[in-house]
């Protein structure tokens, strides 16, 4: 799994939100001053993806005001993103990528191991 290093530039994508409407971090780039944080969650409604997804919720202000906008990524169809969103009240983009091919080349998807158990995911 190859993992980014500090400066190399993010690669690209274009996925669907929660709304179905679709998403590219061009677009997201364009938007903002700053940059943009991108973070990746296994599944959405679990206890510490939703600790996470409100966290970002409830420092949002803060971050657009320094210059940022943050957008989440999973491997959830986009009606888990949705549901999601609007059971959190989250006011940023959730994407779907159901193939994993963003993660994959974002070096965040690969073996893992929780508990001595070996799984693939997040």
């Amino acid at each position: 799994m190859p993992q980014l290093a500090a400066g190399d530039r993010a690669p690209e994508f274009v996925l669907p939100d929660q709304d179905g409407r679709t998403v590219s971090l061009e677009d997201l780039r364009a938007s903002t001053d700053k940059g943009v944080i991108v973070y990746f969650y296994p599944k959405a409604c679990t206890p510490g993806c939703t600790k996470e997804a409100c966290d970002f919720r409830d420092s949002l202000e803060g971050l657009k005001a320094a210059g940022y906008t943050v957008v989440g990524i999973s491997p959830d169809p986009v009606t888990a993103q949705a549901k999601f969103a609007s059971r959190h009240d989250l006011p940023f983009p959730l994407l779907s990528d159901a193939d994993h091919t963003v993660m994959e080349a974002w070096g965040v998807w690969g073996e893992k191991k929780n508990y001595g158990k070996v799984y693939t995911g997040v």
